[in-house]
């Protein structure tokens, strides 16, 4: 199987690592991270605004993930990769919407009702 490079360092997956991208992707991530970890613990927002907040957070910690440490772009020498990506994400939202819907449901009708309970009918 030839890939048209004799010299495994010429390849261009190679060629995209560096020490730089890495500790970039790396910071910016745990600093998202430790944002929302902050705005939780200090309980800065209320319930509704925290939750879009730490979504955000981690929604922007993983396109940093994934662009500087796994060098995910729309170039032409990582369209598989990409593709792949773009077949993982709508399956990944939809196992744990499910997951999250099934267990909400299980939840409901299996818990005893508690007088005063918020949510319960």
């Amino acid at each position: 199987m030839s890939h048209g490079h004799s010299n495994p360092i010429e390849h261009p997956e190679v060629q995209m690592a560096s020490r730089g991208s890495y500790l970039t992707g790396f910071i910016i991530a745990s600093l998202l991270m430790l944002a929302a970890t902050i705005l939780v613990s200090g309980q800065v927002l209320a319930t509704f605004p925290l939750l879009l907040t730490i979504m955000g957070c981690a929604g922007l910690a993983a396109i940093a993930q994934i662009y500087f440490l796994l060098h995910i772009d729309i170039s032409e020498h990582n369209i598989w990769n990409t593709v792949a990506l773009v077949m993982f994400i709508p399956l990944f939202v939809i196992t744990i919407g499910l997951t999250w819907w099934m267990f909400s449901q299980l939840y409901l009708r299996t818990m005893p009702m508690i007088p005063g309970m918020p949510g319960m009918h």
